[in-house]
Parts: structure tokens; C-alpha cells; sequence
């Protein structure tokens, strides 16, 4: 295009003179914008008003908990939805499970997985899209439930005391960072082992050394993880308790009754390339490399709230993935698409609906939490969800946060229950053929956002 061209496209002169002419001076709301900054400027009153944490349903829960500084959001809330069978059945106060235990496996895991990614990928160009994917985030912190679901189906569970947090259980960052750099170093000298002839036996062998190295580096930053123990404990009525010598398998099989199998994945992506009643996998996405990929039944909005209000009213907390970074007023802990009111300091917003901000990339799966209780109203409708945080009980109330109803339409996107809160017409869709997304679909996106 040429240079005369260009210019007729150019913010000119007189462009700016029209935008100068149109532009309100010294109004309150650039005044309250200017001294406060837009978001404290926008907040809606109102919406405190309509957020008084009382909920007509809810399940057992322990006292909040805290992530840190990690994106172990998604870690948290699956041992916090199982937590709450654990203080039933041995009649706890509180009760804890260990969330360092599983980290150490993701990172081990997902240290696998990258490099089995590497070695699948070794006739791909180096400079292709698909080669820069694995190598952007090789074992960040985020994940999603049927991530956890094949670590805990292969490692079991331990309770906080058999392995306690560390400084860098706490703060992942540098430990991620070391074991990243390392990583994209080994892809590298697999790669060029590959080009100069080496077979496949002489490269798995040469991964194999690489992952001795990475538990080195996990066990020295977590410590080792037990191999079996015995759990001894005070029950509420302060009546002493032990259990025998178990496998952390068998320690989470003796107390949780769930059946991984039967846990769903349902999702709500109302995009024109994902059509409802289907199940959706990510290529190249997973921590364990042999456990089941990851299963995505995506649904109508309405189907992911019924079956958790029915997991709900059974007393079982639910598991699910949000963008919770919208509309949320993290001091109050409260979720509300009227949180703010941008359009009193900035204009009315474009319409942009939950498809559309998926396909352009406004809003993605960013953090994991429980729905531990729902308001219903006369008529068995949700207005607000009861939600457990992993952000401390300094965030929010007191670590709870209420979402309004219509937040969970807008950016809610994943909740996990057991199959028989799925609707029996669905069901056949289990059956069908798995329908595999692009490594980069928004879909893919992991929950790991840090306290």
C-alpha cells in the first residue's frame, strides 16, 4: 500500500480536533476517576446490598484456606470438595489434606508430559506454532479437574501434617522457573539428538535422566513424599483416634468415597465450533501421561446449575473453573455483573456476548473454587451461589464470596459432579466420539490464578 494510501487512515488533525470538540471537561465522574481510579469510581453500592451471605443451601466445609503465591487454585478447591467427607466421617472440627503432596507429583508429571511432548513432536519446525505452545508454559502451576483426578487416582492423598508447606510450596515461582529453564534446554538437545541419528530407546533413556534430575530438584523444595503412614487425630468430642500404617492410596480410597469415574467435567463454551451434547478434549494438554485425557461434556448453562444444585442439595460441595477477575469485588468478596458501573465514568460498554468474549479472547477459565451452598428462591431458582475461596480468610467475607446468578451465566465455565447429577438425556453423549481442540483453543486454558 502506498505511502498517500496510509495516510488517508492516519489519526489526523482534524480527526482530533472532532474527537477534542466531543469530549465533556471536568466532569465529576473524571474527577472521581482522576483522585480514585476507574474501578473504586465505578463501584455499584447497590450490589452490597443484595449480597448478604445467607444461603439456604449449603454443604459441610473447613475453615478457609490459603494458596499464596502459587496457582494451586485448582489443587485447593478439589482437596477442599473432598475434605468435606473427611470431617463427616471422623467427625472432625477441621481437617486438611496435604497440598504440597500433589504439586509434587504435577510438577513431576507434567515434567513427563512436556518432554513426551518433545519426543512426539520431533519432525514439527522449530519456529511452528504448535512447538511454541509446549514450550510457553512447560509446568506452570494452573490445571483443571481431570488433571487432578489422574494424580490422585495414581498418588492417592496425605494429610497436611505428612508433608506441610514449604517456602517454595508457598511461592512456586522460582522452583518453576529453574525446572523451565532446564526443561526447554533438554527439548532442545533431544531435538538436535534426534537430527544427528539418535534412536528412540537412546532418547527415552536420555529423558529418563532429565526427570531423576527434576525430583532432585522437587524433593530438595518440597521434601519426599511419604510412601505410607499412620494418621493419629482428635475427633470433635476430643476422643482419640488412630489409623493404621496406609498407602496415601489407600488412605484417600479409606476416606473419600468417590468413584473417579464417575466424576464429569461439564462445561459451558456456547461457541459456534463446539456444539452442546458433545465431549471435547485439548491435544497436548494433561500432567499424567497415561491416566484418561481430559474429558469436556459441553452444555447449556442451565444443566451445569441444575446439576450442581442437586449435588448441592445432597450435601456435596461442587468443584468448578470461572474468570473470576470479572465484575469482582475482592475486598467484599462478591461476584455481580453490576459490580461496577463503567458506564457512568467511561460510556456504555459494546455488547459482547459469553461466546464472542471466548472466541476473542476476553475472558477464559482463570480460577478454581467450590460452591459450597445456593440461595433458592420460592420457586427453586438460584439468585446467589455460596462460594469457598482458597485466598484466606483476609480476602472476601472472611474467605466466602457470593456470586449472583447471572455472573455464573457470563464467566462461569467448568463445574465437576458425579454422573448422576447429569440429566439422563445427556448421558448418551458420554458414548460418542471425543470430539480433539486445537492445543491454543480457549478451552485450554488452566485455572491457576495466585492469591
Amino acid at each position: 500500500m502506498s505511502q498517500n494510501n496510509l495516510q488517508k487512515f492516519a489519526i489526523d488533525d482534524a480527526m482530533l480536533k472532532r474527537f477534542a470538540e466531543n469530549t465533556q471537561k471536568d466532569t465529576a465522574a473524571a474527577r472521581a476517576v482522576a483522585k480514585n481510579g476507574l474501578q473504586k469510581a465505578s463501584v455499584n453500592q447497590d450490589v452490597l446490598r443484595r449480597h448478604n451471605f445467607v444461603f439456604n443451601t449449603e454443604s459441610k466445609m473447613g475453615k478457609i484456606t490459603n494458596q499464596k503465591q502459587s496457582g494451586r487454585c485448582w489443587i485447593f478447591a478439589a482437596m477442599n470438595a473432598a475434605r468435606a467427607e473427611v470431617l463427616t466421617k471422623l467427625e472432625l472440627e477441621d481437617f486438611n489434606f496435604s497440598k504440597v503432596y500433589p504439586l509434587f507429583w504435577d510438577k513431576l508429571e507434567k515434567s513427563n508430559y512436556f518432554l513426551e511432548s518433545i519426543l512426539e513432536t520431533l519432525d514439527e519446525p522449530r519456529d511452528g506454532r504448535l512447538l511454541a505452545h509446549l514450550l510457553k508454559d512447560p509446568i506452570q502451576d494452573g490445571g483443571q479437574w481431570d488433571m487432578y483426578a489422574g494424580i490422585l487416582e495414581k498418588y492417592g492423598a496425605v494429610p497436611e501434617s505428612e508433608m506441610p508447606e514449604t517456602f517454595h510450596s508457598s511461592s512456586t515461582s522460582g522452583m518453576v522457573s529453574l525446572i523451565t529453564r532446564r526443561l526447554r534446554a533438554w527439548a532442545c538437545q533431544l531435538r538436535k539428538a534426534y537430527a544427528e541419528g539418535s534412536s528412540e530407546a537412546e532418547l527415552r533413556e536420555r529423558k529418563e535422566g532429565m526427570l531423576a534430575e527434576v525430583y532432585q530438584i522437587l524433593v530438595n523444595c518440597l521434601g519426599e513424599p511419604p510412601k505410607s503412614f499412620s494418621f493419629s487425630y482428635y475427633d470433635k468430642n476430643k476422643k482419640y483416634h488412630r489409623m493404621p500404617e496406609l498407602t496415601p492410596r489407600e488412605f484417600f480410597h479409606e476416606l473419600v468415597s468417590w468413584k473417579l469415574e464417575d466424576k464429569l467435567s461439564l462445561i459451558n463454551a456456547p461457541t459456534a465450533d463446539k456444539p452442546f451434547g458433545k465431549v471435547y478434549t485439548v491435544k497436548y494438554l494433561g500432567t499424567v501421561k497415561e491416566a484418561k485425557p481430559i474429558h469436556y461434556l459441553n452444555l447449556p448453562i442451565e444443566v451445569l446449575k441444575s446439576a450442581a444444585i442437586a449435588a448441592l442439595k445432597d450435601g456435596e460441595p461442587v468443584w468448578f473453573g470461572c474468570d473470576v477477575g470479572q465484575m469482582l469485588l475482592r475486598e467484599e468478596g462478591i461476584m455481580d455483573l453490576e459490580a461496577y458501573d463503567y458506564a457512568a465514568v467511561a460510556g456504555p460498554e459494546p455488547a459482547f456476548s459469553k461466546a464472542e468474549r471466548l472466541d476473542y479472547g476476553e475472558s477464559v477459565l482463570t480460577h478454581a473454587m467450590v460452591f459450597t451452598g445456593v440461595e433458592l428462591d420460592e420457586q427453586g431458582q438460584p439468585l446467589r451461589w455460596k462460594v469457598e475461596n482458597s485466598w484466606s480468610d483476609k480476602s472476601g467475607h472472611e474467605g466466602l464470596f457470593s456470586m449472583s446468578d447471572a455472573w455464573f451465566d457470563e464467566y462461569n465455565y467448568e463445574i465437576m459432579v458425579d454422573k448422576k447429577y447429569l440429566p439422563e438425556e445427556w448421558h448418551k453423549a458420554l458414548d460418542e466420539e471425543i470430539i480433539e481442540l486445537e492445543p491454543w483453543d480457549p478451552m485450554g486454558a488452566l485455572a491457576g490464578l495466585e492469591s
